[in-house]
């Protein structure tokens, strides 16, 4: 269950080639729900999110009653809602743990809830989100961290960039010259979509103005818009010297990356610039590659894509990171295979 067409291609390009599983089109009209075990689902976060204007009346923060919808009406034994870390403090969090408390719609379901960070297991990502498990079936283990800040015992350290470009299946480079995705489209439901595109394919740039490379060019790893000169700054920053000091941010080699958004292309919206600078040779002076973005997820070369550049960067920055996915499912499949 999909609205977005290119994102459902993916999906379809991915996991269900044929398309008869995939359904793209809006949750609420989502009427012929089948049978199944479990539900997963990720409502929308912008409504939530501490980047939007958390305005309560927004749409999007309503849709997870539809997910309650599907889960009663597909009788699973389990669901497993993810959101960003923010939701576990809004009004629909309580609202939804009262839907799975004594007379609400999810009565028989026991909830728990993890907050639980990407980089713990395994992802170059430091992204921590709220994951709501309900369960029929028996409470589930919190899925167990495999890698940490400080590594002790069996956890190993952090994943970092530089493992993540230079040492991964594809070594992603850090000179790229190409901005535009390769002519290629593939038929998905009816309609003409762009794709499949494999990882190489995505490590494309954009054609930075000259004056956007003069700023880029003076911000160091783990520096952002307060380092740049005043000449340099926008005039608004020259008005407003607080806020979100990762914007026109650089991001470190050995450090993971911080949170992937969905405009990870544009440096103006956070720490998104390539972590090389003066050191190691040439300097970089541009955002992240849609490769390196997906990279920095955890996804890897075998994952294809499918939409233009503008739709994959909403599917990478909306994504749940693999490694993070497969930890959750591990631990809701041990408790399916223990029922």
């Amino acid at each position: 269950m999909e609205i977005d067409r290119a994102a459902a291609a993916t999906y379809a390009a991915n996991f269900d080639p044929t398309g008869v599983h995939t359904h793209a089109g809006d949750i609420t009209g989502y009427i012929d729900v089948p049978q199944v075990d479990v539900v997963i689902g990720g409502p929308p976060c912008q409504g939530f999110s501490a980047l939007g204007k958390r305005d309560p009346a927004d749409v999007r923060n309503q849709l997870w009653r539809e997910f309650v919808r599907v889960v009663r009406e597909s009788g699973a034994r389990m669901f497993v809602f993810e959101n960003v870390d923010r939701f576990a403090k809004t009004r629909e969090f309580r609202l939804l743990r009262e839907a799975a408390s004594e007379d609400g719609e999810l009565a028989d379901f026991n909830t728990q809830v993890f907050r639980l960070n990407a980089a713990d297991h395994g992802t170059p990502q430091k992204r921590i989100r709220t994951i709501v498990v309900g369960s029929r079936v028996g409470p589930v283990d919190e899925p167990r961290r495999t890698h940490a800040k400080t590594p002790s015992g069996d956890l190993d350290r952090w994943v970092s960039l530089r493992e993540a470009f230079l040492q991964g299946s594809v070594v992603l480079e850090p000179i790229v010259r190409e901005a535009w995705l390769p002519e290629s489209v593939v038929e998905f439901q009816g309609h003409e979509v762009p794709g499949a595109f494999k990882l190489p394919d995505l490590h494309v740039t954009r054609n930075h103005d000259l004056l956007s490379e003069i700023r880029y060019a003076h911000i160091a790893p783990g520096q952002g818009r307060f380092d740049l000169p005043e000449e340099l700054r926008y005039p608004c920053w020259r008005r407003h010297t607080r806020g979100a000091g990762d914007v026109l941010g650089r991001l470190q080699w050995d450090q993971p990356s911080v949170t992937i958004r969905t405009e990870f292309f544009r440096p103006e919206k956070g720490r998104f610039l390539h972590p090389q600078w003066q050191n190691g040779g040439e300097q970089v002076n541009r955002a992240l590659t849609h490769a390196e973005a997906a990279v920095v997820q955890g996804f890897d070369d075998r994952h294809l894509w499918c939409g233009s550049k503008s739709e994959i960067a909403r599917q990478i920055g909306n994504a749940v990171p693999p490694p993070l996915a497969k930890a959750i499912a591990d631990v809701i499949a041990s408790r399916l295979a223990s029922d």
